[in-house]
């Protein structure tokens, strides 16, 4: 299997991860009213495709002689169990994620969802695995709470100041405020599953007694996809019979949805694939290019300002927002920048 060697190049999928997780999203607005409890199966099926080809190109070739096969033939059952229900945890996240996008849009979604996750996910990973400078590691991740505060503030302010404009201009609704506060509390849900999917998985890369080897990073993509693919069924069945957004629909309306609606959610289920595959290999790395679980994953959670420079920049998500609400967001977005860097920092200035 392919393994960084360098810091540079494990940074490389770092950011390539953060680009994947932050951008996925953009398929599921491009597919138009198309219902997100559908577009979800071509994304389970599309991160289940993409797992299955790097599985078997990277996670094959390289110097080591080891492939994925090895790899699942020689870890114990734990392991593939531990992949398997992290991909179930991650895929009830997700989904919660991508109904509150729906609701909220990318700028709200991203930032308080995968910034609770991130303050979860490094924490946890870092009892799991203790690496990296706990300094820098924890005061970024701080500096994160605060960009989650500033962005809710942000949101809710500009929720208010939609509602004035449409009282003022005769057209009386409660509706805005109440799918605010829905939108958050969904991504807030999302959060904290999402924070806690990654240590689960990373659990079942480490040995347990009995000679039990475990699972390198190809590997864990590959079991770890099956548990998003499989499990989008189940949730399905309670997302569209008892939707967040919208009448119930059949699994008939599948059908209905166009070549392009489809092609997108397969496109957005293997966008994020590359970017999680990614962040496993890059947790992986060994020697000079070792960074740890907590910093890969920490570090591509700056998917959330990802996330929000497209909805600010292309879907236009904070139009017209008057001035208190542009200050917070320039605050929300200086303390996320400022506390990534804290992340990326890490692994280097680690004390003797």
């Amino acid at each position: 299997m392919i393994l960084p060697s360098t810091y540079l190049a494990t940074l490389s999928l770092m950011i390539l991860t953060m680009i994947c997780w932050g951008s996925w999203a953009n398929t599921q607005k491009l597919s138009g009213k198309w219902r997100f409890e559908l577009f979800y199966f071509d994304y389970s099926a599309g991160v289940l495709l993409a797992a299955v080809l790097i599985a078997f190109t990277f996670g094959t070739l390289g110097f080591d002689g080891f492939a994925t096969t090895d790899d699942i033939l020689k870890a114990g059952k734990r392991q593939d169990l531990y992949c398997f229900v992290g991909g179930v945890v991650f895929n009830l996240a997700n989904m919660l994620l991508v109904a509150a996008i729906a609701l909220a849009g990318m700028s709200v979604a991203f930032p308080i969802g995968i910034g609770l996750a991130l303050l979860i996910g490094v924490g946890l990973n870092f009892l799991i695995e203790p690496s990296g400078n706990p300094m820098f590691l924890f005061f970024g991740a701080a500096l994160v709470a605060v960009a989650i505060v500033f962005d809710a503030l942000a949101y809710r302010a500009f929720a208010a100041q939609k509602l004035a404009q449409a009282i003022k201009a005769g057209v009386t609704s409660s509706t805005a405020m109440k799918v605010s506060l829905k939108g958050v509390l969904i991504s807030l849900a999302s959060g904290v599953l999402m924070g806690s999917f990654f240590p689960i998985v990373q659990l079942a890369a480490y040995r347990e007694p009995g000679n039990e080897a475990g699972l390198g990073p190809y590997a864990r993509g590959l079991i770890f996809a099956l548990g998003v693919f499989s499990s989008t069924f189940v949730f399905n069945l309670f997302f569209m019979n008892l939707p967040v957004e919208g009448k119930p629909i059949s699994g008939f309306d599948y059908f209905k949805g166009t070549i392009r609606q489809h092609l997108l959610g397969i496109g957005g289920g293997m966008i994020w694939c590359i970017g999680t595959l990614a962040s496993f290999v890059a947790a992986s790395a060994e020697g000079e290019a070792r960074v740890g679980p907590a910093v890969s994953y920490g570090i591509g959670q700056g998917a959330t300002m990802v996330g929000v420079l497209w909805g600010l920049l292309y879907w236009k998500e904070f139009a017209g927002a008057e001035k208190a609400v542009r200050t917070r967001l320039v605050i929300m977005f200086s303390a996320f920048l400022v506390g990534l860097v804290l992340l990326s920092l890490a692994p280097i200035f680690v004390s003797k």
